[in-house]
């Protein structure tokens, strides 16, 4: 959520900056709502000043024996109309935080100013993509001849955008996850957090999904409670951690790392991906999260994306960095890195990790905060990405690693994990 301050303060170059994501900014509510809120709180101030005054004065009328009907009325009036007052500034606080719950964050400076992907920028590339002597297989079409990619299966259990591994591929599944889990706890300094699939609507507005993006997600009602929802990523429950809380500043940064299923219903995707496991309903993912001080955000981007690019480096995937642009971005973020991982049979890179920086945004929607050296409290900053998207990585070894006869190598750091083997389907 932005400071509210600065649209009180410069409304025209937030709006500007907002424009820059494509994002028009209805200055002209704002500013009615702003408009009436001031005039309400002084009327208000006002008429708290006189009941104050009115009533010492009843006070002191009793206490001489005389008639303190007359004042005792219009304090009763002013009663009335304060009641009122104040109900109308509960709503217009309400109205006040609505209107800001749906603003998206500002750009970083250092972010390119953009419409969509093709104004998103490349950073650098690692790996050459390989150069096959054979017509290459997509991985729909690889684990389908496996035997241990099923689609069909899948659907008559759940309907589309959903698989089934069976085997070795779905051992190949668990062993990436385990080995992402492994290298970020043990040499990256992560902690490991085991959290809940399903969090309610507090948690999904902290991190800004709620209320613009209900339709992206899988509602669970209740007949006794409050509606829940499937998480979409584990960012949700993992950055809602610090929901509400002062951390000692000695405590960060705090560097947390989960694994869990992701729920999506592909709302706005139009048919995109519909073949293979690149874009489906429920799929994995190792979620890094980092809580940290202001001044430490930067750094703190450029570290968790760098640890992104160790996994795909230590499984020999070849991959690109890109700034995503203005127009690009995620709804919460202030600047988005994505990796795109080279797909053989796509012939192009796709992503497989977005790693963003949000300043204080999500913790200013969480009251997420921190005592600094100055013993004040301060909004902390928050970051996260994946590290990696399991599915998708599975796809890519897949697709990278075949050979003519349709076998798979395992790449050799998660050969330990797969018990020693070395290929998958080999005869």
């Amino acid at each position: 959520m932005l400071d509210i301050q600065h649209l009180r303060s410069d409304i025209d170059a937030l709006a500007e900056r907002l424009a820059t994501r494509g994002f028009v900014l209805d200055k002209t509510a704002f500013q009615n709502l702003e408009s009436e809120r001031k005039t309400l709180q002084t009327r208000t101030q006002d008429l708290q000043a006189s009941r104050n005054s009115l009533s010492k004065q009843v006070g002191m009328l009793k206490a001489r024996g005389e008639d303190a009907a007359p004042v005792m009325a219009q304090v009763a009036a002013l009663k009335s109309e304060l009641e009122a007052n104040e109900l109308r500034l509960g709503e217009l606080l309400q109205e006040l935080d609505a209107f800001l719950a749906v603003l998206p964050n500002l750009p970083d400076e250092s972010v390119p100013i953009g419409k969509s992907e093709a104004d998103n920028v490349e950073v650098r590339s690692w790996g050459a993509p390989r150069a096959f002597d054979f017509a290459v297989k997509d991985h729909v079409d690889l684990g389908e001849a496996l035997g241990e990619l099923d689609f069909a299966t899948a659907a008559k259990i759940a309907g589309t955008r959903f698989s089934l591994l069976r085997g070795q591929l779905a051992r190949l599944h668990r062993a990436l996850a385990q080995f992402m889990l492994d290298t970020h706890t043990v040499e990256h300094g992560y902690t490991e957090v085991y959290a809940p699939y399903l969090v309610n609507a507090a948690s999904l507005h902290g991190t800004g999904q709620l209320p613009k993006f209900e339709e992206d997600l899988f509602k669970i009602m209740r007949a006794d409670a409050e509606p829940l929802y499937l998480i979409p990523t584990a960012e949700v429950p993992v950055t809602n951690i610090v929901r509400g809380e002062i951390l000692a500043a000695d405590a960060l940064p705090l560097k947390l790392v989960c694994h869990t299923p992701c729920f999506r219903s592909e709302a706005g995707s139009y048919g995109r991906d519909t073949r293979g496991m690149i874009r489906q309903h429920q799929f994995d993912k190792v979620e890094l999260v980092q809580i940290v001080a202001p001044e430490a955000s930067l750094a703190a981007h450029e570290e968790l994306t760098g640890h992104a690019e160790t996994i795909l480096e230590m499984l020999e995937l070849p991959y690109r960095r890109v700034t995503l642009c203005s127009g690009d971005m995620g709804f919460s973020a202030t600047k988005t890195y994505d990796l795109e991982v080279w797909l053989p049979a796509q012939n192009a890179y796709r992503e497989i990790s977005s790693c963003s920086n949000f300043g204080a945004f999500q913790a200013r929607r969480m009251q997420a905060r921190y005592r600094n050296e100055r013993n004040r409290t301060e909004l902390v900053h928050t970051l996260n990405g994946s590290g990696l998207a399991v599915g998708r990585t599975l796809v890519a070894i897949m697709e990278n690693f075949q050979h003519p006869d349709g076998s798979v190598s395992v790449p050799v750091v998660l050969r330990p994990y797969m018990g020693g083997l070395e290929r998958i389907g080999a005869s």
